[in-house]
C-alpha cells in the first residue's frame, strides 16, 4: 500500500479552526486499481475530557462514504458501537457532537462510486446512515478485521482488501457519464442550470436526473448549488470580510439575496454571520465552538 500522509485539508468543515484543537484529521491514498471509484481514506481522532463536548459540522460533497467507528460512547449515529457504516450524501447541514474519546476511518468515494462497486441505488441513503451489513452481504465481520488493527495504515489495508474484492469486471458506462457529468459541475461554475448540464452531455434532462439520483442520490440541481456553496464556504473562510454581492456574482447567483437564502438553508445562518463568527473566533454557525 502506499505510504500514509497527514492532510489538513478542511474543504466543507465549517469550523476549520477545530482540525488539530479539537479532533485530528487525517487524509490517506488508496490502492490505483481503486483510484476511479475512491477518493481518499480519511481519519478522525478525538480525545476529550469530561464534560466537554464539541459540535462538528459539515457541509457534505456529493459522495457517499462508508465508515468505521468506535468511542467511549454507546451509540454515534442511530447505531451502536463498534460499527461500519454507510452514509448517503446529506443534503443540508452535518452536525455530530464529540465527547469522550472517538476515532473513525473513512472511505470517501468518488460521486457515484460506491454505487459502481456495489450496485445499489444511492438515493436509498440520501439523508441517512444504514449499517453496511444490512445493505451488503459479507460484510458481517468486517469490523472486527479493521479494529483488530491500531494504526491507520493497517486498518486502510484491512479495508481496502475488501474494496478490491468488489471491483467490477468491466467498467460501468453509466458511471462513466455520471463521472463526467459531475467533474463538469465542479471544474465550471459557468455551469449554472440543469438543462445546460443535459445539453452539453447530450442527454435528456430525464435521462441525466435519473442517472445523478441512482449513482449520487441527488439531483442536477442541487449539485450545482452545492458545489458553489461549498466554495462561497470556502471564500468566506479565507476572507470573512469579502463583499457578499461581489462573492454571489462570481460563483454565478443573480444577487446578493439568492446566495444568502441558499447559504441559509444549507448551513443555518446567512453568510454574513458565518464570516463573522469566523472573524470573531466563534463557530461558524454563529455559536460558541464548544458546547460545554
Amino acid at each position: 500500500m502506499a505510504s500514509l500522509t497527514d492532510a489538513t485539508g478542511s474543504r466543507g468543515i465549517l469550523r476549520p479552526s477545530q482540525v488539530g484543537s479539537v479532533y485530528r484529521l487525517g487524509r490517506y491514498p488508496c490502492d490505483p486499481r481503486l483510484d476511479p471509484y475512491v477518493e481518499h481514506y480519511w481519519s478522525v481522532r478525538w480525545a476529550l475530557d469530561t464534560p466537554r463536548r464539541e459540535q462538528s459540522s459539515v457541509l457534505s460533497h456529493p459522495a457517499v462514504h462508508l465508515s468505521f467507528e468506535e468511542g467511549e460512547e454507546p451509540v454515534r449515529h442511530g447505531h451502536p458501537l463498534p460499527s461500519v457504516l454507510v452514509h448517503g450524501v446529506i443534503t443540508t447541514r452535518f452536525d455530530i457532537e464529540l465527547a469522550g474519546r472517538g476515532r473513525v476511518l473513512g472511505v470517501k468515494f468518488r460521486p457515484g462510486g460506491f454505487t459502481a462497486l456495489t450496485g445499489l441505488d444511492a438515493s436509498r441513503f440520501t439523508d441517512s446512515v444504514a449499517s453496511l451489513p444490512t445493505v451488503v452481504p459479507g460484510a458481517e465481520g468486517l469490523w472486527d478485521e479493521v479494529f483488530a488493527c491500531e494504526d491507520d495504515e493497517g486498518r486502510c489495508a484491512v479495508a481496502e482488501r475488501h474494496l478490491v474484492a468488489w471491483l467490477p469486471s468491466e467498467v460501468d458506462p453509466d458511471y462513466v457519464r455520471v463521472r463526467a457529468l459531475v467533474d463538469d459541475v465542479a471544474a465550471d461554475r459557468g455551469v449554472v442550470r440543469s438543462a445546460e448540464l443535459a445539453r452539453r452531455h447530450a442527454m435528456s434532462d430525464r435521462t441525466m436526473q435519473r442517472l445523478l439520483r441512482r449513482y449520487v442520490g441527488i439531483s442536477a440541481a442541487w449539485l450545482i448549488r452545492r458545489y458553489r456553496l461549498l466554495d462561497a464556504m470556502t471564500a468566506l473562510q479565507e476572507d470573512p470580510g469579502l463583499d457578499l454581492a461581489e462573492l454571489a456574482l462570481t460563483l454565478g447567483w443573480y444577487d446578493q439575496s439568492h446566495l444568502t437564502r441558499d447559504f441559509t438553508a444549507a448551513v443555518g445562518v446567512p453568510p454574513s454571520r458565518y464570516g463573522r463568527g469566523l472573524d470573531t473566533g466563534r463557530g461558524g454557525d454563529g455559536t460558541s465552538a464548544s458546547a460545554r
